[in-house]
């Protein structure tokens, strides 16, 4: 039976990208390498020592992560006291994030030779600059390409569109509640 409302057109489904379709496979292909790779020094020298390769991988993890926390926060505090006191912001030093030493002291902490492996390779300073600087001119090169002049036009352009592909434009208006209107509320047109 018809009832002769139209069928609701629903917005085409949009496709997956490649890093959503692969990265579970990816991350079971690792686990899999991993607990591979363990059985197999296992089997070669013993379980326990690939019991103290994975302690001693964490207990130095743990030391790098503590390091680089340690190193953001004294940074972080050296540039609010110097904003605090009016001083310019010091353009020598060590002006290079943690990220990558965090991630390397992450990674060491992970059980597995593998993770190891790669956390051990982004605790080498020369490695950790190539990789940021790789990582920045992506990042930039995805921002000109999204066709925003800065970082923060992209939130803005995130933030007005909404899912189904409609653009809200309007702002906000708050009141306090010495201003609120005392009666009813009148309707709004439509």
């Amino acid at each position: 039976m018809t009832t002769g409302a139209p069928t609701p057109t629903y917005p085409a489904r949009p496709r997956r990208s490649r890093m959503r379709t692969f990265l579970p496979l990816g991350i079971a292909a690792w686990l899999v390498l991993e607990i591979w790779l363990l059985t197999l020094v296992a089997g070669a020298a013993s379980g326990f020592a690939v019991f103290l390769l994975l302690v001693a991988g964490f207990v130095l993890g743990s030391v790098v992560v503590k390091r680089a926390g340690r190193r953001a926060f004294r940074n972080l505090t050296e540039t609010l006291q110097r904003q605090q006191s009016g001083e310019a912001p010091a353009t020598g030093g060590n002006t290079e994030g943690n990220g990558f030493l965090m991630l390397g002291g992450l990674l060491l902490m992970l059980p597995g030779l593998v993770s190891d492996v790669v956390g051990l390779l982004l605790l080498i300073p020369p490695l950790q600059k190539a990789l940021s600087r790789y990582a920045e001119r992506t990042f930039e090169r995805k921002i000109r390409e999204a066709g925003t002049g800065s970082l923060g036009d992209a939130f803005q352009q995130a933030r007005i569109h909404r899912p189904d592909g409609k653009v809200v434009q309007g702002e906000v208006i708050r009141e306090d509640d010495g201003d609120a209107p005392q009666g009813p509320r009148p309707p709004l047109n439509r």
